[in-house]
């Protein structure tokens, strides 16, 4: 069955080609141009679809990852397990621009076991409160969901050929409608009882030690009497009294003292005499 549609399918892109080249050749391209056109058509078309193709590869093997996690047996993953698990689905999520709603109850599940109760909620709140996120409500899809959801019906159609894809796929549909809610109340209570931490309020008390720096000086200076101006105005008075007395007695030193023609002339007189 499977082949029975690939081949349809390359029937079709061959059909299509076909059908071109015989345009171009009537207009009257020449046949290496034909040719090379439908050699680039063909490679272009094969990276398209290449890249459609590892998407929903991607969004299948998250699948079957995360309902190996999610299922109740007696196997104790790792932490690191679960958080890979976490990494691979919300890049699934941020890559396309409509993820399947299985991806987004898969990723909260995963989150709700995990412990991050925030992620957890937004998740599963998107995909079960959301009307939005029903698939009835995606009436324009694009390419990777269109991808995605024929790949899916395929192995709807043939389990046998995917049997644990399939197996992952049923599971996950059947614990998203029997334990979806349950999951979000539970991330909700445990994400109102985790404590929340106040960090205190530096400026408030900056402002209050500050305010009670202001009544200990205000204290400090009633207490004591206001005689630092006196001082100071003492010192400085002494001081300069101090440097005017001895200006003056440095001054009163060279009063008496005659000038320098006087002693001459003085000196003169002497020798005549």
């Amino acid at each position: 069955m499977r082949d029975r549609g690939a081949m349809k399918e390359k029937g079709q892109y061959l059909l299509a080609f076909g059908v071109v080249a015989s345009m171009l050749f009537v207009v009257g391209f020449p046949p290496f141009v034909i040719f090379f056109f439908g050699i680039f058509a063909y490679f272009l078309l094969r990276m398209f679809t290449a890249g459609s193709k590892s998407e929903t590869r991607e969004i299948f093997e998250f699948y079957l990852s995360a309902n190996e996690i999610l299922r109740d047996d007696d196997r104790r993953w790792y932490a690191f397990e679960i958080y890979d698990c976490i990494r691979r689905g919300d890049e699934i999520v941020s890559r396309m621009k409509t993820a399947p709603p299985l991806v987004y109850f898969a990723l909260g599940a995963l989150q709700n076991k995990a412990g991050s109760h925030k992620a957890a909620i937004s998740n599963l709140a998107h995909v079960i409160e959301n009307p939005a996120s029903d698939e009835l409500a995606f009436v324009s899809p694009s390419p990777e969901l269109q991808s995605y959801v024929r790949v899916l019906r395929k192995i709807e159609r043939e389990p046998a050929d995917a049997p644990l894809t399939s197996a992952a796929v049923r599971a996950l549909e059947r614990a998203r409608k029997l334990r979806g809610k349950t999951l979000l109340e539970d991330s909700r209570v445990k994400f109102s009882a985790i404590p929340v931490v106040v960090e205190p309020q530096l400026a408030l008390l900056s402002k209050e030690n500050y305010d009670d720096g202001n009544d200990f000086a205000e204290h400090s200076a009633s207490d004591h009497p206001k005689a630092a101006p006196i001082d100071v105005a003492f010192k400085e008075n002494g001081s300069t009294n101090g440097r005017q007395a001895k200006n003056n007695s440095n001054e009163d030193q060279y009063v008496d003292r005659k000038t320098i023609s006087e002693v001459l002339h003085d000196i003169y007189d002497k020798n005549v005499q």
